[in-house]
């Protein structure tokens, strides 16, 4: 038996049918985005103090440079999700999201530390780099996916609570590394299905003779469920650890 998956499939689990309102929130990638600025509030949660303003600037600031322009950068290099957002609205989002976010960078390098301008600099960078693929894509890797989307994220947080590093904020940047590419690992086959394959044949032959037909649906059960489940885990952990920081 076989599927045409790339006839009826959406671009992702939780896109909706292309056009309107549901093209915005299909470009928003909501329980990545979600996933992602989980890792903000576990790098503040880990902070000696828990400042709820700066926490909320640096939420604030990766919803616009990570969940607006990146994500409208992206769409804008190939429409991976086949929205029909015009090609100048995408540019307006990833600017202006892009500059908010620097804007509120800036006022942390005013009232929490100078050195908050790296962190600036190099979101900025990662942003552009990695949804445009410059460099031939060089930037545009399961690695700098980690580091950027993983690593990145915990580390600033943590330094605009604390204006310093500490080995537990290094720890906890490495630990959601390894999930943003486990995230990464899952992700790429399952796009790879939804937007590029055509048709799967065969079946699988179990040791009591019967027979099941494997199909693209088939495929990407397993890695979709674990996307789905670990979307919610991630920032369960990230609540965890904020009510615990509250509570201190």
């Amino acid at each position: 038996m076989g599927e045409r998956a790339g006839e009826h499939d959406r671009p992702a689990f939780y896109a909706l049918a292309p056009g309107g309102w549901r093209d915005w929130w299909t470009l928003l990638h909501p329980p990545y985005t979600v996933w992602h600025l989980s890792y903000v509030v576990i790098g503040a949660s880990l902070a000696p103090d828990l400042n709820l303003r700066w926490l909320g600037e640096t939420m604030l600031a990766f919803f616009l440079a990570m969940g607006l322009a990146a994500h409208a950068l992206d769409e804008l290099h190939g429409r991976p999700l086949a929205t029909r957002i015009p090609s100048g609205a995408l540019i307006g989002l990833a600017v202006v999201g892009l500059a908010g976010a620097v804007a509120l960078g800036l006022d942390g390098m005013i009232e929490v530390s100078p050195w908050l301008g790296i962190f600036i600099g190099i979101g900025a960078f990662l942003v552009v780099a990695y949804n445009l693929e410059l460099a031939g894509g060089a930037f545009h890797s399961d690695l700098w996916f980690a580091l950027a989307w993983g690593a990145f994220p915990v580390l600033t947080a943590y330094f605009a609570q604390a204006a310093e590093l500490s080995l537990a904020a290094v720890i906890a940047a490495a630990a959601c590394a390894v999930l943003s590419a486990a995230q990464r690992a899952l992700s790429t086959p399952v796009r790879r299905l939804r937007r590029h394959v055509v048709g799967v044949h065969g079946d699988l032959r179990l040791d009591d003779g019967t027979r099941e037909p494997i199909d693209a649906s088939a495929l990407r059960d397993a890695p979709e469920r674990a996307l789905r489940l670990l979307s919610i885990a991630v920032p369960l952990v990230g609540l965890a650890l904020f009510v615990a920081a509250l509570a201190r």
